[in-house]
């Protein structure tokens, strides 16, 4: 099935820029942050690091760019079925925007068909548009339910993040065992709690831990 609906899904996408992350500025801004730790930018260990710095930050912050339509690549397929699809334990990592740390954990994704499916690989790549970004939790979990919600127009959408924040395991409170769980219920996870339970109980049944 071809997407007759990309105007939709590209707002949905949230994206920030056509044009390509600006590698030179991101490197002078590394150098300038060196300095005012009052590193020696000139020794070996440090000389190419505003380099490798750059290119790090083009592969995590990709999402940005990421072309929803070329993502989704046709993989939607017309399927009478309507019981209850779930991918869960999706590894994800991700910045913090409010201090430029990593928090990682899982996303529990699933839907409710309305004789519309997507390829099962498209909803772990789907997550990663969001999460490859600067993001807060609470936000990234409401962009990846809107975007299938969008894409799919299903009778319900449902998504759980559990995250390990490194802003308050190495700095502030630091907590090391504290974990962040968001949640966002669309259509008939919202309206059923029949259904919103079907689906926490399995993904309560868990694999071994990721974190």
């Amino acid at each position: 099935m071809t997407l007759n609906n990309s105007t939709a899904i590209n707002n949905a996408a949230d994206l920030i820029s056509d044009s390509d992350i600006d590698c030179d500025g991101i490197q002078q801004s590394i150098l300038k942050l060196l300095e005012a730790i009052g590193e020696d930018v000139d020794r070996d260990g440090l000389r190419r690091t505003p380099e490798r710095v750059a290119r790090m930050y083009e592969e995590l912050l990709e999402g940005y760019r990421t072309d929803p339509i070329s993502l989704v690549n046709d993989a939607l397929f017309d399927v009478k079925y309507d019981e209850m699809v779930i991918v869960r334990d999706i590894e994800f990592y991700s910045l913090c925007e409010h201090h430029l740390l990593p928090f990682i954990g899982r996303a529990h994704v699933a839907y409710l068909p309305r004789e519309r499916v997507i390829g099962l690989s498209k909803i772990p790549r789907i997550v990663d548009l969001f999460a490859k970004r600067l993001q807060v939790q609470e936000r990234m979990t409401r962009q990846i339910a809107d975007f299938i919600d969008t894409l799919l127009h299903p009778l319900g959408v449902a998504v759980v993040v559990e995250g390990l924040h490194l802003c308050a395991t190495m700095r502030g409170v630091k907590k090391h065992d504290a974990r962040m769980t968001t949640s966002t219920m669309l259509g008939a996870f919202r309206q059923s709690l029949a259904t919103r339970e079907e689906f926490l109980a399995n993904i309560s049944r868990r694999s071994d831990p990721v974190l």
